[in-house]
């Protein structure tokens, strides 16, 4: 299938050549944009962001998403498979796409975390619904985890998603806006600590870019309030309740119920999102 050429002002410039929105890659290849987000979501594919938070792919990007389509689709693989013959079909493209995402500290500390209870990655994997293909590129910080997975991995592990990025030594009453800690390393999402120290609520400052979401469902103990500051916000509770709330509109629910959101607009989402006791 080859790319056909439009109007510049309908692409994102760049220095290393043309860039392609979501909607023309999922036009071009014939999947949906949801589809495509998973894709992304277990670490197939790496596209870049605007400012505004939009999804943008170069070229050669676009070549390696037919190359999934087709052994994903017509050649019917799992996730897992894609990736192996990815790493022995394209060890180039592969190696520019784990060049790009370094090992950082939260795949050394889940690690940490396995290998400290004497577990192998199928054992982790059988008890989180985690392929143990996916947990070790997340061990070896090849992939981004979505908020769901590391809320189960967070449960697994009898800790909080906190912990995998480590604490910290300051403690205050005032925290300036650089010295706050983030706690995804996901992208389009950004998720921001208000708070420091050891506090009853966990305060955090959501911002999520035009169809980012948590993934599948999580829960843990404790409740939860969300104030959104800016924007539009999707929310499911036990896949039985669906809240959209809007700017100004809050919720307040019990973090047991399993939950998943998710941005539907196309601009950015920003939340106060607070949890008692610190379980996030």
């Amino acid at each position: 299938m080859s790319i056909s050429r439009r109007p510049a002002k309908e692409r994102t410039g760049s220095s290393n050549g043309l860039q392609f929105r979501i909607s023309e890659v999922s036009s071009l290849l014939n999947v949906s944009p949801s589809t495509l987000r998973q894709w992304e979501n277990v670490g197939l594919i790496s596209p870049s962001r605007t400012k505004g938070g939009y999804r943008t792919y170069s070229s050669q990007q676009v070549e390696r998403l037919k190359l999934i389509r087709k052994i994903r689709l017509k050649d019917g693989l799992n996730m897992d498979a894609v990736r192996q013959f990815l790493d022995k079909s394209e060890p180039s493209v592969a190696a520019k796409e784990i060049s790009k995402e370094r090992e950082v500290p939260i795949g050394r500390r889940l690690r940490q975390l396995r290998r400290s209870r004497k577990l192998t990655l199928l054992q982790a994997a059988a008890a989180t619904k985690v392929s143990a293909g996916f947990l070790s590129c997340l061990e070896r910080g090849q992939v981004h985890a979505s908020i769901s997975t590391l809320q189960k991995l967070a449960v697994f592990y009898n800790t909080t998603v906190l912990a995998f990025f480590g604490s910290s030594t300051k403690v205050g009453k005032l925290v300036r806006p650089r010295e706050r800690k983030k706690l995804s390393n996901e992208p389009g999402i950004c998720i921001e600590l208000l708070a420091l120290g050891n506090t009853a609520m966990e305060p955090h400052l959501f911002r999520l870019a035009p169809g980012s979401s948590s993934g599948e469902s999580y829960y843990h103990e404790g409740e939860e309030f969300i104030y959104v500051i800016r924007g539009t916000c999707e929310i499911w509770l036990d896949e039985v309740e669906y809240y959209r709330l809007r700017t100004g509109d809050c919720l307040y629910f019990s973090s047991s119920q399993t939950h998943r959101w998710s941005n539907p607009s196309n601009q950015e989402t920003i939340l106060l999102w607070v949890n008692t006791p610190p379980t996030f």
